[in-house]
């Protein structure tokens, strides 16, 4: 039984670039009524990586099969699916046309059972505010710590490591496999909201900014406002803005 109605929506802006290499999209359950798919992702060297994540998110969810109870880490486990089958297609694609190209990953699935999961890798981030204030966004503190204790990096080294194309976090690094931070939350309700954006959004805003917008309007009328806001604020200088807005609102 569904304990909330969900109210949502995509946007997105070239900004001041040539062409658009951001994706997103919102994805119904094929097989799982009542269960919602949002993913966004930032192509790096063209769209063909990001157009990848798209494509392999939707074949992986119109196969997925939800129990009869909750179960996050299963939808945490079809996140880490998708991310792994993508970074494995956009590889092979580079050696057949001799071009690398990657992209940033960023998906929430939501469940009828109040479950939210989240996986998220490079520099695209998600958002959750709960009754219009900031509750938690992904960002790189888990890579970092990661890089640090994994790949035995110096602490400075692994903060820059967006400078190094051996440290690159994005599906598709031949060099290196993507490093995923994956989350969920139970007993979801009324009055939460997911934000999925791309770093041409986000950088231009701070969190209580987005919580404030967020929560005052509906997804068309938020999207619609922040990319205006961030368009000015890039002041010419602004890359692709795209973004998600996914909201819980009081089924009637």
């Amino acid at each position: 039984m569904n304990l909330f109605k969900i109210e949502a929506g995509t946007a997105q802006h070239i900004g001041h670039r040539p062409r658009q290499n951001d994706r997103v999209a919102l994805l119904p359950g094929a097989r799982a009524p009542g269960y919602m798919l949002a993913v966004l992702s930032d192509g790096i060297n063209g769209a063909a990586a990001s157009d990848q994540v798209l494509h392999t998110a939707r074949q992986v969810f119109d196969e997925f099969k939800p129990g009869e109870t909750a179960n996050p880490e299963r939808l945490v486990q079809l996140l880490r699916d998708i991310v792994a089958e993508t970074h494995t297609v956009i590889k092979m694609n580079a050696v057949t046309t001799g071009e690398e190209s990657h992209a940033s990953f960023v998906g929430l699935v939501l469940s009828p059972h109040g479950e939210a999961a989240w996986a998220h890798v490079g520099d695209s981030r998600l958002y959750r505010f709960d009754d219009g204030q900031p509750a938690m966004r992904t960002g790189d503190e888990a890579y970092i710590e990661h890089l640090v204790a994994l790949d035995k990096l110096p602490l400075e080294a692994a903060r820059n490591h967006r400078r190094s194309k051996l440290l690159l976090n994005v599906l598709g690094n031949s060099r290196k496999e993507p490093f995923v931070t994956v989350g969920w939350q139970m007993g979801m309700a009324p009055g939460a909201t997911f934000l999925l954006c791309s770093d041409g959004l986000w950088h231009f805003f701070t969190d209580a900014e987005l919580a404030a917008a967020l929560s005052r309007s509906t997804p068309r009328q938020a999207s619609e406002m922040l990319v205006e806001k961030a368009s000015e604020r890039a002041q010419g200088k602004g890359g692709n803005c795209s973004m998600a807005i996914v909201k819980l609102v009081q089924a009637l």
